[in-house]
């Protein structure tokens, strides 16, 4: 667990945030009122509210080549981390998330701040656990769209354990990029499942929870990530709403 300072963080206005995002300017800046905000890429395909995982932050490999590879396709993020995962930092220990209808509440907060700033409706999505938590989010509130990144069906080796209750209250495009063989909802597992219309799931050869493939699969992670980075960017860019 990284243990970056949150003080030497630049603090901007809400009011600043409109000409960072215009302009496409990356970096690290604190929200007034809110938190860190870590802003990449220009908005071509639109623009992206996104959440890390339960274990690991927005310096996490995954997040920051998912970040990059995003905004090559032309996707602006603006990442997040929950309270709890910077409280890790502070202290430097681990400690588990709180309940999913904090971390609901919580990116709620965040929406809101946010989207009276941007130049296109505010798509949510994230890694897993920051997925689930968009998805809930959205099915509450409603939302431009979601971009979710592994998400988790069902806790690994408990394949009844669905988190699917809130999917049928899903009214906008859903973009699933699902590992085939992730533990925590494969190929096989996902397709026997009944998900809104407004859902597709795209499948990446052999990827795991992270989209780690094995070897002999002749792919990379890496590859992996801009695959999946291109295909979100693709949808977004396809939606009347993104």
């Amino acid at each position: 667990m990284s243990t970056r300072n949150e003080t030497s963080v630049e603090c901007i206005e809400r009011a600043g945030l409109e000409q960072v995002l215009r302009h496409g300017m990356e970096g690290e800046w604190w929200l007034e009122g809110v938190g860190p905000l870590q802003v990449q890429g220009e908005c071509r395909a639109g623009q992206l509210l996104l959440t890390h995982g339960a274990g690991a932050g927005q310096d996490a490999f995954f997040m920051v080549e998912l970040r990059r590879a995003l905004a090559t396709a032309g996707v602006q993020t603006l990442a997040i981390e929950f309270e709890y995962l910077r409280r890790m930092r502070r202290e430097g220990r681990r400690r588990p998330p709180p309940r999913v209808e904090r971390l609901v509440e919580e990116l709620a907060m965040w929406h809101d701040a946010l989207s009276p700033y941007l130049e296109a409706p505010l798509w949510l999505g994230g890694k897993s656990m920051g997925g689930r938590v968009a998805s809930m989010l959205a099915a509450r509130d409603g939302a431009a769209g979601l971009a979710l990144c592994g998400y988790p069906f069902h806790p690994p080796r408990r394949p009844d354990t669905l988190r699917l209750d809130h999917w049928p209250e899903l009214t906008c495009p859903t973009l699933v990029v699902q590992g085939e063989r992730d533990p925590f909802g494969t190929r096989s597992e996902v397709e026997g499942y009944e998900l809104p219309s407004v859902a597709e799931v795209r499948w990446l050869k052999d990827g795991e929870h992270d989209w780690r493939p094995r070897r002999a699969s002749g792919v990379t992670q890496s590859e992996l990530i801009h695959e999946g980075a291109r295909r979100i960017a693709e949808f977004m860019g396809a939606c009347p709403s993104g």
